[in-house]
């Protein structure tokens, strides 16, 4: 499929022609769903804990006769549902991740990468850098590309190389992601507003997910 190189002012400059297996593909909902599913499995810290009545410290004796008093009888004050006792069934530490199959993530990719090209929120834009490092001058560059009516987007910068000047002018500010070719985010691209794709890293992704 073919698509415009625009500058970072949004002027058209050239046509390049995308692979169609990396950005030509049907939309697959449920390899989309599980990798994202994957992602947020393998993020999480899993160290919630609760002690359960074995382990609260407290006496042992019960709180009252075990006949006469017409109550259910109790064992200790550490039970569940006296106040201060233990946890019935609570959260343990435990670990989360999980591993998904290559293939599927990768098909996951490449179906994102589609979606956000066939529906128009994916634009190639020319390889640029930022010397200074500054935000600012991040800003002037694609302010244009990634804003609505003044109101910056959520915008996911994928890069052909880690450039080290312009991921630091961009690393403070909350609504720009950056990803590397080779090292996506199934999560980052699905729910960023607007995907940029440097040129030279389009031209990367087509012969690193070609035909694999």
């Amino acid at each position: 499929m073919e698509s415009k190189v625009v500058s970072v002012k949004g002027e058209a400059l050239r046509s390049i022609e995308l692979a169609e297996a990396v950005f030509g593909l049907p939309l697959n909902e449920d390899v989309i769903y599980y990798a994202i599913n994957n992602e947020l499995a393998n993020a999480r810290q899993g160290t919630a804990c609760t002690k359960d009545r074995g382990e609260v410290h407290g006496s042992n004796r019960r709180p009252y006769s075990q006949k006469g008093t017409g109550r259910a009888r109790q064992g200790d004050f550490k039970s569940p549902i006296f106040v201060g006792g233990g946890v019935a069934f609570g959260p343990k530490p435990r670990d989360f991740s999980y591993s998904m199959p290559k293939k599927a993530k990768r098909l996951a990719m490449k179906t994102i990468l589609s979606l956000k090209a066939q529906n128009g929120t994916m634009q190639v834009v020319e390889d640029f850098t930022v010397e200074s490092g500054k935000t600012k001058d991040l800003v002037a560059k694609i302010g244009q590309l990634t804003s609505v009516d003044g109101v910056p987007q959520r915008t996911v910068l994928v890069l052909k190389d880690d450039d080290v000047m312009v991921k630091r002018a961009g690393r403070n500010l909350h609504w720009l992601h950056f990803l590397k070719f080779d090292r996506l985010r199934a999560h980052d691209l699905f729910y960023g507003r607007k995907v940029i794709v440097l040129e030279s890293a389009a031209k990367a992704l087509a012969e690193f997910y070609a035909d694999k």
